[in-house]
């Protein structure tokens, strides 16, 4: 069977195959850079495991406190090395990216205190953790005071803003690299160093934490290269290559990060305890695989961005612009088009591929979500996954794919479902 047979066999017409090919055929360039920044941080990662002498003992099971558990402490030596921090919690008892936030914008901040977001309004599900939102044991509830400054029209940091945001009781400032459900683009590392820098020339010993969610290996260097004193991010999604089913990391500070393990476990405690539970090794190799599953999913955004641009549809960032995570912001402009796109990721999934997603009122947010996400792991948005609020401008949020050939295929069929309803010509 050719391969054009093959992808008509899984629901694409010959008409939008060939029109992703066409669409291919300029992207080589670009791809070949993709693969040389996975090249670069694959030989990071593998660096870092040889210098750390990760061994098969390192695989074994804890259970209970977790006392002593080498695998636990070696995997932490080896993300502190990987993003070059003096210290690292990177845990199973972190259940997902909005936990991992919370932990350390919990445990570094007192009652009085003020937490700043300079780059506008925080991910929907930080609102409650924040208390912008009211929610039991919120930030707010604790006492600690939020303030956000919000970006010029033109996507730029509102220095001026910035500065006079900045007082005494200001004590720790977040900044989220990824867009979340907005369409201003994501912050290169080099931007998020600029604002760390200025910040910590208007009130030097600031903290500073990044929400490196979605960023991971996108890039050869992290936030934590360019000043950021904790940088936080989830398991289910980069740096847990598709295969790590639960967990989140903080690097950073040695000072910011035994906070962290004590607010995870209990004062007196911090890192000593939190038994792995035979998960491990999917962390190990999870981490490993992590550049080149990465690239794969750079490569489907790019070609995304690129399907849609062609056709008349705003994305975000644009089709030529520099990458800077794994999602691709499109806008379909009804609720409708937002359907038959999910429907389509959904479709090409290799779990629950015959379900079709429905918007709902997911926990967290202030608007149905429509999510397609046929994943090995729930909610793993490493691997092929779809979905935005049922709110203007009718945004997806395309992300993932453990490989490119599936990211392929999940754009391919996004678009044969939109061609279907007679929402996009091609």
């Amino acid at each position: 069977m050719k391969l054009d047979e093959m992808y008509l066999s899984l629901g694409v017409s010959p008409a939008v195959y060939q029109y992703g090919e066409n669409v291919l055929k300029a992207l080589r360039e670009r791809f070949d850079a993709v693969d040389a920044v996975a090249e670069y941080n694959q030989a990071k990662v593998l660096g870092a495991m040889q210098k750390n002498r990760v061994s098969a003992a390192c695989f074994a099971a804890t259970t209970g406190y977790g006392y002593d558990d080498m695998g636990r402490e070696t995997l932490e030596k080896v993300y502190a090395d990987i993003f070059h921090t003096e210290a690292a919690l990177v845990r199973p008892q972190i259940t997902c990216g909005t936990h991992a936030l919370a932990v350390a914008l919990s445990a570094n901040l007192l009652p009085g205190d003020e937490l700043l977001s300079p780059v506008g309004a925080p991910y929907d599900t930080l609102e409650e953790v924040i208390g912008i939102r009211p929610s039991k044991c919120s930030l707010k509830e604790y006492g600690v005071s939020y303030r956000q400054v919000d970006l010029l029209p033109n996507g730029g940091f509102d220095w001026d803003g910035i500065r006079a945001a900045i007082n005494d009781k200001t004590k720790l400032v977040t900044i989220q690299r990824s867009k979340g459900y907005a369409t201003r683009p994501t912050f290169s590392v080099r931007q998020i160093g600029e604002l760390i820098s200025f910040i910590k020339s208007v009130k030097p010993g600031l903290n500073v934490m990044v929400d490196n969610c979605y960023g991971e290996f996108v890039d050869t260097i992290e936030p934590s290269d360019v000043g950021a004193d904790m940088t936080v991010g989830s398991l289910i999604k980069n740096p847990g290559g598709g295969l790590a089913p639960i967990g989140g990391y903080i690097v950073g500070t040695e000072a910011c990060v035994s906070r962290c393990a004590f607010r995870l476990s209990a004062p007196g405690l911090g890192q000593e305890v939190g038994a792995n539970l035979g998960i491990l090794p999917a962390f190990y190799q999870g981490l490993f695989l992590a550049p080149t599953v990465v690239a794969g999913a750079l490569k489907g955004a790019i070609f995304a961005a690129n399907i849609y641009e062609k056709l008349g549809f705003r994305v975000v960032p644009n089709a030529t612009e520099p990458r800077h995570d794994i999602i691709q912001a499109v806008e379909l402009r009804s609720p409708e088009a937002m359907s038959a796109f999910c429907h389509g990721i959904q479709a090409a999934a290799p779990v629950d591929s015959y379900v079709l997603p429905e918007p709902w009122a997911m926990p967290g947010y202030d608007a149905e979500v429509i999510m397609a996400a046929g994943a090995f792991v729930q909610g793993s948005s490493i691997e092929l996954s779809a979905d935005g609020p049922i709110r203007e401008p009718y945004a997806v949020y395309f992300q993932g794919g453990l490989t490119w050939y599936h990211a392929k295929l999940g754009i391919l069929l996004s678009l044969q479902k939109l061609v279907e309803k007679g929402l996009a010509t091609i």
